[in-house]
């Protein structure tokens, strides 16, 4: 199954987080999302300030719909960066990387 077919599970602990080699497993199937730590992130870039926060607005959607919320930065009127982990663990686990294969499903 596809990551952006399932569904974030709640998680409230109690589950270690991912390895660096199970993150590295996960994070190739990714599009330009890379490891940061514990963590994963991604930058976009678009035409215009309107365009990123129409972006920002999808990606909050998606991310209350599944109960899972990344940090969305966005600086220098045209640029985005998504952070996700699992807060509740300290780092990754499957949850992040379906959000992830989520956003990428957005039109930029």
């Amino acid at each position: 199954m596809n990551l952006k077919d399932k569904k974030c599970v709640p998680c409230e602990g109690g589950i270690l987080p991912f390895t660096e080699e199970q993150a590295n497993e996960f994070i190739n199937s990714g599009k330009g999302w890379k490891l940061a730590g514990k963590k994963i992130e991604k930058e976009f870039t678009f035409k215009d300030f309107l365009a990123n926060v129409d972006f920002v607005n999808k990606a909050a959607s998606i991310s209350e719909a599944e109960g899972h919320h990344p940090d969305i930065l966005i600086y220098s009127w045209n640029k985005l960066r998504i952070t996700i982990w699992t807060h509740s663990i300290g780092g990754l686990s499957e949850n992040d990387f379906i959000l992830a294969a989520k956003i990428d499903e957005l039109k930029l």
